[in-house]
């Protein structure tokens, strides 16, 4: 059996699906509902919400990451133990990666990576959720053309948000019937449900502690409160021919997808609030090459006892900097593990703790160079190369990742690249640098479409004369 789904998305970003989604999620669960959350796209800071709301790992399903074979795979394996999913959207329905102009650009649909490609290869219905003020009867016309745009993708319902009066409400439900679309909910105008921000989206939950707790607890009370849960569970569906996917295997082929090192070395995993962007499926991954991971927070913790291998995910040390520089015993830990030829593997905010400093405050001092936060966001899908070996990759090895990011670095020392990959202009791109079992970048990738790399990574660790 398939899990059944429902997807939320809207017309555009800033439409409320976030609030709705982790309401749904949170009241899905609190009617008795065993809720699997997912989130379209490479996003971080939402499942960690949806995380809070459901009491499970938010995953993400993305198919410029992972590419479209495993979407229902990694859909499967999230489902397990539950009996209904809610599926988080990303910006707009048909929204996705820019593609190149031209005829074979305009007949690509649905776009790569939106929330309609997702939607369209888990056989799964749409709910939108409409901003609606500003309008009445002309929600007709929208709801329209959204249900008729690309016929792979069904929109099964609405939910009305930000509505301003009972009699708003009204004029609203009957444009939604003159469309034919069925209306879930109509959540009326409220702002005390505003989650703080900053300049790559919503704080983190991590970061927010009671405040994210409490904030999620009025999304759930809000969705009861005005959205039919039962009319949403029982549109759901979903229909997947592929198997789940498991971090063990077997991959496609029937070969597995992982292999198991020789030995369990003891690979210490960055958490906390400076670094919590990374994929569940990362650990799972870790653990099946035969890895015993160890989690700690480099705000306040040491190193985990025999660590023979760090990752340090992505996430925001340029709000934390002073944290970070007053652990001089975990930041000497590192130096120490990198001079002793260690794997590390380090993205985004990995790249900027291992250099001298960031924003005038030490970091780590393995990479010889500085970080600034700066004003410019770096944001897009690359598809990189590999130009030389490491402990993740070897020489040639192609991926497609992600960079979200305002801060950059600048090095002292020539150090091979990580990755390089095309710029928008077509100049190659050097990102992040390799130093000895170093592999540090600005580029996030998902393990799950690299399960080698994680085997790479392991068994470099059990080879480690750290490793116990």
């Amino acid at each position: 059996m398939v899990t059944p789904a429902v997807v939320v998305a809207a017309p555009a970003s800033g439409s409320g699906k976030t609030t709705v989604a982790t309401g749904l999620m949170g009241a899905l669960r609190r009617a008795g509902r065993r809720v699997a959350p997912f989130k379209v796209g490479p996003d971080y800071i939402d499942p960690g919400y949806h995380a809070l709301a459901a009491d499970r790992p938010g995953r993400n399903l993305d198919p410029v990451l992972v590419g479209a074979d495993l979407i229902g795979p990694l859909y499967r394996h999230g489902c397990t133990g539950a009996d209904i999913a809610v599926v988080e959207g990303v910006m707009g329905l048909f929204d996705g990666r820019i593609a190149d102009t031209g005829p074979a650009a305009v007949e690509a649909a649905p776009a790569e990576g939106s929330t309609a490609q997702v939607a369209a290869l888990l056989a799964a219905p749409v709910v939108l959720v409409v901003d609606a003020r500003g309008q009445s009867h002309s929600v007709a016309a929208l709801l329209h053309g959204f249900a008729t745009f690309d016929r792979s993708v069904r929109l099964a319902g609405v939910i009305l948000n930000r509505v301003g009066s009972a009699r708003h409400e009204q004029v609203l439900r009957q444009a939604c019937a003159q469309a034919g679309m069925p209306v879930l909910g109509a959540i009326p105008r409220v702002d005390e449900l505003s989650v703080p921000s900053r300049h790559l989206g919503l704080i983190t939950a991590v970061e927010h502690g009671r405040r994210a707790q409490a904030a999620v607890a009025a999304m759930t009370e809000l969705v009861a409160r005005h959205v039919d849960l039962d009319a949403v569970a029982a549109l759901a569906a979903a229909r997947v021919a592929a198997e789940p996917w498991r971090p063990e295997g077997p991959g496609a082929d029937g070969t597995p997808t992982i292999a198991v090192a020789a030995g369990t070395p003891t690979i210490a995993v960055a958490a906390g609030k400076a670094f919590s962007f990374g994929y569940a499926e990362h650990v799972e991954l870790l653990r099946a090459a035969g890895a015993e991971v160890a989690e700690f927070d480099p705000l306040t913790d040491p190193l985990p006892p025999g660590t023979a291998a760090l990752v340090l995910p992505g996430g925001f040390p340029e709000q934390f900097a002073t944290e970070l520089a007053a652990n001089d015993v975990v930041r000497g830990q590192i130096r120490a593990l990198a001079a002793a030829g260690a794997p590390i593997h380090a993205e985004c905010a990995g790249l900027t703790y291992l250099v001298d400093e960031l924003d005038g405050h030490p970091m780590c001092g393995v990479l010889r160079g500085s970080a600034r936060f700066t004003d410019r966001l770096t944001l897009g899908y690359r598809t990189a190369v590999a130009v030389a070996d490491s402990p993740l990759h070897a020489t040639g090895d192609r991926v497609t990742g992600h960079e979200f990011h305002r801060t950059t670095v600048e090095f002292d020392e020539s150090y091979q690249p990580a990755w390089v990959f095309r710029g928008r202009t077509g100049d190659a791109v050097r990102d992040g640098a390799l130093h000895r079992g170093v592999h540090a970048s600005y580029l996030h990738t998902h393990p799950a479409a690299h399960p080698q790399a994680v085997t790479r990574f392991v068994a470099a660790a059990a080879r480690s004369k750290l490793a116990g």
